[in-house]
């Protein structure tokens, strides 16, 4: 159930999040509250293959969910982009680790303890988080990174590579866990040298670096914790 809530978030808030619905929702309430139907309802069909009875716990999420989202379309905090991305997928999170420890799944004094059980004993779900971590999640976390730390402005998602950019995330996730290091540059070689003769001189340049270092070190990072369970 643990990780399955994790997922059911990455999905929700991101998969299942399409460009216009995110443009609608940083604009309007009826945005907001179409997002969160989606989070609401991925997270209901996650927990069904483990205790259908814990939907108050999904009603919570859903609501904490729509209030973040909320507060953040009518306050706009005077902060740079990234940390206020940052912030919001952290209340995301702390939400839901709330509800799990109040459900009666997870307990905070021996998390620590009860990591790597937890790791153990649910391996496709692992699988499937990481893998799901490294499509559009990890392409949000590039954006939001690369442009908070070098043009210190919000990213801009209109990417035609983005897809591109996903696949090659997957490959080196999976060569990475299979070992293969060396097959990571074999992955980014070819975009980057049929890209990069026309953003040398581009005023983008740092942006595209930017982007591409922190693609292959979300993937890698995933690949290598896919060693260690």
């Amino acid at each position: 159930m643990i990780i399955a809530m994790f997922l059911a978030h990455l999905v929700g808030d991101y998969i299942l999040q399409w460009n216009s619905l995110a443009a609608w929702k940083s604009r309007e309430l009826k945005g907001v509250i179409v997002h969160c139907l989606v989070v609401f309802a991925v997270t209901w069909l996650f927990i069904l293959p483990f205790n259908p009875a814990w939907w108050p716990w999904v009603v919570v999420i859903g609501i904490a969910h729509f209030l973040i989202d909320a507060v953040q379309l009518r306050v706009k905090l005077p902060i740079p982009e990234l940390a206020r991305f940052s912030l919001d997928q952290l209340a995301h999170f702390t939400v839901i680790t709330l509800a799990l420890t109040a459900g009666g799944y997870l307990n905070l004094t021996s998390l620590l303890q009860d990591g790597m059980h937890i790791l153990q004993s649910d391996l496709l779900l692992i699988y499937l988080l990481g893998y799901a971590f490294v499509t559009m999640p990890a392409w949000v976390v590039v954006k939001f990174t690369a442009y908070g730390l070098v043009q210190g402005s919000a990213p801009q998602f209109g990417d035609s590579s983005k897809y591109l950019g996903i696949l090659e995330r997957l490959l080196m996730t999976t060569f990475v866990a299979m070992g293969q290091y060396v097959l990571v540059p074999v992955v980014i070689l070819p975009r980057l040298l049929m890209e990069w003769p026309q953003m040398a001189n581009d005023e983008r340049a740092p942006v595209y670096l930017a982007e591409l270092l922190v693609s292959v070190t979300l993937a890698v990072s995933v690949g290598i914790l896919f060693q260690f369970i």
